[in-house]
């Protein structure tokens, strides 16, 4: 039985890391490809533009990174707690 929930639920896991590090890659593809170096004196629909890319790009990546942390931490944990009911 436990073997069945470890098999379950660590991929589960990986996925989720991986899922964060796509969406920290997206945002990171808004931030610096799409929003870009902002222009020198531009009109106010451009700098609308550039902001609104700007801040999809920031959130992504805080999203992303946080995604992918905190389920690298609990695939790590769940790992110790593995390791230590296995040794019993």
């Amino acid at each position: 039985m436990k073997e069945k929930v470890r098999y379950i639920l660590f991929p589960i896991i990986n996925a989720f890391i991986i899922a964060g590090i796509i969406i920290w890659f997206i945002g990171l593809y808004y931030f610096m490809i799409k929003a870009g170096i902002p222009y020198q004196d531009p009109p106010l629909e451009l700098r609308i533009q550039y902001e609104v890319d700007a801040r999809i790009g920031n959130i992504l990546m805080g999203s992303g990174f946080s995604i992918a942390v905190f389920s690298g931490v609990i695939r790590f944990v769940l790992h110790l707690i593995w390791k230590k009911f296995q040794n019993k």
